[in-house]
C-alpha cells in the first residue's frame, strides 16, 4: 500500500569497512534535509551502524553481517551458520522490509544484485510495484577488465537492462567513467547520471571526541578509513616517525574500527615511545579532526577522498591495490589532476620515501588550487533528481534548505 508521505529505501550490502555505510548515510541525511516529509530507511549489514547518529526521519534495519575473506569468499560475521543460510535470512529480511516499507525509490549501493544475488527478489517485487529502481556506484569500481569479468560472472546485465531505471555515478565524468570499457549497450549507458562527488560538511553540534594532544600545534591526520586493510600504511607512517631522521609535524592516527586487534595493540605500544604520535581507536565523527588538521594521509577510499575535497587539505594518499585497484586508479587520476600527492604502496616499507613525503606534505597545495571545478555537487544533483522522481510519481515537492 502506498504511504501518504514519500519514502526511500537504501540497500548497503557490506559488513566490513565504512565506505558503503558512510556513503549511504550521507545521501540519506542530505535528502531528509531537502524534503520535509521524506523518510529514508537504510538496510545494512554493518556491525557498527548503531555507532553513528542519524537525523530525524532516517533509520536503519540491521541485517546479519558477513565479511569478505582475502580469497574473495564471504563468511558470516557472528552467526554460527553457513553462508547460504545466512544469505537466506538476509534476503528474507530485505524483501519483507521492502514490501512493508513500500518505497517510492529504492537505491542499491554498488552491487547490482546485492551480495550473491540477495537483493534480486526485492528488485523484481518493487519493479512490479512501480518503485523507481536506482543503482548507485562509486566514481571508480575497479580495473574495467576485472569489473567486466565480475559482472559477467554475476550475470548483472539483465538487471541493468530490465530492472534498473537509473544508474547514479557518484563522481564527475571528467575524472573517471566507471562504465567505460565494460562493453555495455547504449540502452544501459543512457541510464547513467554523473552526480559529482558527495560533499561532506561539519555535522551540526559536532566536536572533538578527545582533546587534541598537540594543543594548537599543527598536525597531520592519518586515517586508513575502516582500518581493516590499513595496517601497512599506518606501519609505514610510524616507521617514519620512529626513524627520527628529520623534524615532522605531529601525527594523529585514527586506526578505524576494523583494524585487527593485534595490530591495534602493536601500534598503541609503539606510540607510547613517540611524543609526536597520538593514536585514536575510532571516532564516528571524524569531521572535526579533518577540519583541525593541517594535512591528511589516507588510503584513497571513496569517502576519504570526498572528505579531502570537502575540507580542502593537502593530502598524501597511499592506496591499496588488493583486492581491487579502485583506490589506486582514483589516486592516480586525482594526482594527475593536481588534487593531491600519491605514494604507491609498492614502495613500502621504504622509510626515506615516507619521510620525504611527510616533510613535503604540509606545504603542498590544497585541492582547491588545482583549478578543477564542480567536483562536489553530488548531493545537490541527487536532491534535484529525487525531487523530479517524486513529482513524476505525483508526490508534492516540499523542499527546505539542507542543513547537514
Amino acid at each position: 500500500m502506498r504511504s501518504e508521505t514519500p519514502r526511500i529505501l537504501i540497500y548497503s550490502h557490506d559488513s566490513f569497512g565504512l565506505g558503503h555505510l558512510r556513503r549511504c548515510r550521507a545521501i540519506a541525511q542530505a535528502l531528509v534535509g531537502a524534503f520535509d516529509t521524506l523518510s529514508v530507511l537504510i538496510l545494512s549489514g554493518s556491525p557498527i551502524i548503531g555507532s553513528f547518529e542519524f537525523r530525524s526521519r532516517v533509520d536503519f534495519v540491521r541485517i546479519p553481517g558477513v565479511i569478505k575473506l582475502r580469497n574473495g569468499e564471504y563468511t558470516p560475521l557472528s552467526l554460527h551458520l553457513n553462508i547460504d543460510h545466512t544469505l537466506e535470512i538476509r534476503s528474507s529480511i530485505i524483501e519483507h522490509t521492502a514490501q512493508v516499507f513500500a518505497p517510492d525509490i529504492f537505491i542499491v549501493d554498488k552491487e547490482p544484485l546485492g551480495l550473491r544475488g540477495e537483493v534480486l527478489p526485492t528488485l523484481e517485487q518493487l519493479k512490479k510495484a512501480g518503485t523507481r529502481l536506482v543503482l548507485g556506484i562509486r566514481d571508480v569500481m575497479d580495473d574495467p577488465a576485472i569489473l567486466q569479468q565480475e559482472w559477467q560472472r554475476k550475470n548483472v546485465r539483465p538487471a541493468l537492462e530490465t530492472l534498473y531505471d537509473e544508474i547514479w555515478i557518484y563522481g564527475p565524468r571528467e575524472i573517471y567513467d566507471p562504465l567505460q570499457g565494460l562493453d555495455l549497450p547504449q540502452s544501459i549507458l543512457d541510464k547513467s547520471l554523473f552526480t559529482g562527488y558527495l560533499r561532506r560538511d561539519m555535522p551540526k553540534g559536532a566536536r572533538l571526541s578527545e582533546p587534541l594532544p598537540f594543543g594548537e600545534e599543527p598536525f597531520i591526520l592519518v586515517t586508513p578509513g575502516g582500518g581493516g586493510d590499513g595496517v601497512e600504511m599506518v606501519d609505514w607512517v610510524m616507521r617514519a616517525y620512529e626513524a627520527r631522521a628529520r623534524p615532522l609535524f605531529p601525527a594523529l592516527i585514527v586506526l578505524g574500527p576494523f583494524m585487527p586487534a593485534a595490530s591495534v595493540a602493536s601500534f598503541m605500544a609503539r606510540a607510547e615511545h613517540l611524543r609526536d604520535v597520538h593514536i585514536m581507536r575510532f571516532t564516528p565523527q571524524i569531521e572535526p579532526y579533518l577540519q583541525a588538521a593541517t594535512a591528511i594521509v589516507g588510503m584513497g577510499g571513496y569517502n576519504t577522498f570526498c572528505e579531502i575535497l570537502s575540507f580542502d587539505k593537502p593530502t598524501l594518499l597511499v592506496p591499496r591495490i588488493v583486492p581491487r585497484r579502485e583506490q589506486a586508479i582514483r589516486a592516480a587520476r586525482a594526482e594527475s589532476s593536481g588534487l593531491l600527492k600519491v605514494l604507491p604502496i609498492e614502495h613500502y616499507p621504504d622509510v626515506e620515501l615516507m619521510i620525504d613525503a611527510l616533510v613535503d606534505l604540509p606545504d603542498s597545495p590544497p585541492p582547491s588550487e588545482s583549478g578543477v571545478a564542480n567536483l562536489l555537487g553530488g548531493l545537490d544533483v541527487i536532491e534535484s533528481r529525487v525531487g523530479e522522481i517524486l513529482e513524476d510519481a505525483g508526490r508534492p515537492k516540499i523542499r527546505r534548505r539542507a542543513i547537514i
